[in-house]
């Protein structure tokens, strides 16, 4: 059963969310709703994620085989503070 929600938005931001939702083929309603759905269904690790933007980069930096993160660490650490 859907509901009515009033929400008070600025009205460049309705602007541009009217536009994007055109763009895609979607009703804001829709939009709105499945963001709401994405913050809802979160699992507890993923909520530590500072953003979006961190979630989308995880895994596009593939480190070699024999890369130490230790040891990288300790030499910038010995580098920066000794």
């Amino acid at each position: 059963m859907n509901t009515k929600l009033t929400l008070t938005i600025g009205q460049e931001i309705i602007h541009k969310a009217k536009q994007y939702a055109r763009e895609k083929n979607r009703s804001l309603s829709d939009i709105i709703e499945n963001y709401l759905k994405t913050l809802i269904d979160k699992k507890p690790q993923e909520e530590n994620d500072s953003s979006p933007i961190v979630a989308s980069l995880r895994g596009s930096f593939k480190a070699p085989s024999d890369f130490d993160y230790k040891k990288q660490l300790n030499e910038r650490l010995e580098k920066k503070y000794l």
